[in-house]
């Protein structure tokens, strides 16, 4: 059988790289061209790795903790344009936005698996070195919280140090939450919601209403008639579902790590990451189906 190769005088490549050099269309000569490197910014990614301590496992924690706050950036500027196309009657976007959110979530809630894989003795050769460092003083997760309408005053403090952090802190504390506008944009849409829910202190709690479950109950029981009322509401569905899991990963995690011992930062720990699954951001959503 005749090799496709030989009629042409070419012969087999002997790795993928051979391959590329011989591309004579490839680009190999970046010295003066920007590389992906380049574009990546990955000088500065890749050195702010910087263990305080010994141990070999301590490589994971920060990198850990710093691919999540890359992951916690990408989701703020997903759920912040979400609000914006939400308030500006721009669904469609929203709903692609709401989603990336969701399986930026993913990602998040997989990423525990990783951190699991350090031991008790393992973490406890690292933690000495944290200090009083820890991950409830992440200023862009408690952006997504408020901005998920989990709002609370005492969780401002931890950013005063920093002025541009906490002035972006203070701004989500502020706002109208995602599900603040979701209602504001049912109200426009000619459903009855409350007024007490359409114009109130946004750096308030959000409080279930009776009135928003109607409303959302209005919307779930002719869909046809609603359709992007419903699929707003399927999208709040799944974006807390998604944070729930988040939660639950990391309450599970540092059980599986520290077991009952307080938090580096203060915190009773797992005791406290319980308490905060007991948080519901879109009541009303998940209260409706007991009614249909």
């Amino acid at each position: 059988m005749t090799c496709p190769y030989h009629d042409t005088g070419d012969s087999m490549p002997a790795s993928a790289t051979e391959a590329i050099v011989r591309d004579e269309k490839a680009q190999l000569d970046f010295s003066h061209d920007m590389s992906y490197g380049d574009y990546l910014q990955l000088d500065a990614i890749l050195t702010a790795q910087k263990p305080l301590s010994p141990a070999h496992d301590e490589m994971l924690f920060i990198v850990q903790h710093q691919t999540s706050e890359l992951w916690m950036k990408l989701m703020l500027h997903e759920l912040t344009a979400a609000i914006r196309n939400i308030a500006a009657d721009e669904l469609n976007p929203a709903f692609k936005q709401m989603a990336r959110v969701s399986k930026i979530m993913e990602q998040l809630v997989h990423a525990w698996d990783v951190l699991a894989t350090m031991t008790p003795p393992e973490y406890s050769a690292i933690r000495p070195y944290l200090g009083h460092s820890s991950g409830f003083q992440s200023f862009q997760y408690r952006c997504i919280e408020f901005a998920m309408g989990n709002k609370n005053a005492a969780m401002l403090k931890p950013h005063a140090h920093h002025p541009e952090r906490a002035a972006m802190v203070q701004a989500a504390y502020e706002a109208p939450s995602l599900y603040d506008e979701c209602l504001r944009l049912m109200a426009r849409r000619g459903i009855a919601v409350p007024a007490s829910h359409l114009e109130r202190d946004w750096t308030q709690p959000y409080e279930a209403s009776e009135a928003v479950e109607q409303a959302w109950l209005q919307v779930y029981r002719n869909p046809k008639q609603h359709w992007d009322l419903y699929q707003l509401g399927e999208e709040l569905t799944d974006l807390e579902d998604a944070f729930r899991l988040w939660r639950f990963r990391h309450v599970t995690t540092v059980e599986r790590v520290i077991g009952f011992k307080r938090g580096t930062g203060g915190t009773g720990g797992v005791s406290y990451l319980r308490k905060m699954l007991d948080v519901v951001l879109f009541p009303e959503i998940w209260t409706l189906r007991t009614a249909l």
